[in-house]
């Protein structure tokens, strides 16, 4: 019986091989694509004829990209915004997390239910506002004007993940803490934060990944002070309306990748404990 029931099995498995396969090589051909233009020379970039291989690459386009003066300038600018959002995000949202869940107060429903509407409301309504609010507060033209609304947009969500995994630990762990004189302050940041950190790490790939990519805030909030740009930015410098330098272009694209390939593969094994639930009792 389990002999047929593995040869019943079997080709199901192997179709949903073949298609998680197919889905991989579709979501990774533009990472692929974006790699190869990278390192194409611009004869084969300019070709009418694209094949999907290069006999000769180059390294004429990253020496572009280097060259540009103020292109380590927008790569700190991008370390320090993304950073910034998920220290920050991380710490607030841990908090606010363990308030909804763990405290009993008027209006705690409400509450939540402004985080889900906060969530729902798309960026592109807000940037307008958010550029007067910026204005009337100074903060144009400065790393703040960016480090502030990605702070705001990325607490909704890990508050609500982060919801559930302070939920998941059990009362009992807490009053066990209590008993033995633990304080409040020490439950709460020895006991409860290693326990959800998990979830922090989950959260916290949404909001470096959400503020290491920022076009539009970068665009409207930074505009003549171009040493507080971001390095989305720097991709401007290499698209020229009457002739872009598509090596330019996918080369910068490149070096951006790189550091979000570096956080993944820093964070991966706490992402999937992040991602498959919270603890149990």
């Amino acid at each position: 019986m389990n002999v047929l029931g593995r040869v019943v099995r079997r080709p199901w498995r192997l179709a949903a091989e073949t298609t998680a396969l197919l889905v991989a090589a579709v979501v990774a051909f533009p990472l692929y694509w974006m790699v190869l233009g990278a390192f194409r020379p611009s004869g084969e970039i300019r070709s009418t004829e694209p094949r999907p291989w290069t006999l000769s690459p180059s390294l004429d386009s990253f020496r572009r990209v280097f060259g540009q003066q103020e292109f380590g300038r927008y790569f700190l600018n991008s370390l320090l915004v993304a950073g910034s959002v998920v220290v920050a995000s991380a710490i607030v949202a841990f908090l606010a997390a363990t308030a909804v869940t763990r405290f009993r107060f008027r209006f705690r429903t409400t509450l939540l239910i402004m985080f889900l509407v906060a969530q729902m409301v798309p960026v592109e309504a807000l940037t307008i506002p958010l550029f007067f609010l910026m204005r009337d507060f100074g903060q144009l033209n400065t790393l703040g004007s960016l480090i502030l609304p990605h702070i705001a947009f990325s607490l909704p969500f890990a508050i609500w993940m982060l919801r559930g995994f302070v939920k998941a630990v059990p009362d009992a762990l807490e009053e066990a803490a209590y008993i033995d004189g633990a304080s409040r302050a020490r439950f709460l940041w020895q006991i409860l934060f290693p326990l959800v950190f998990p979830g922090l790490v989950a959260t916290s790939v949404f909001s470096f990944i959400s503020a290491w990519n920022d076009f539009l805030f970068a665009k409207s909030f930074i505009i003549s002070d171009t040493s507080q740009s971001t390095l989305p930015m720097a991709l401007l410098v290499f698209y020229k309306p009457d002739e872009p330098d598509w090596g330019g272009v996918m080369a910068a694209s490149t070096v951006m990748t790189i550091p979000v390939l570096i956080f993944f593969v820093l964070v991966q094994r706490r992402l999937v404990s992040g991602l498959g639930g919270a603890v149990k009792d």
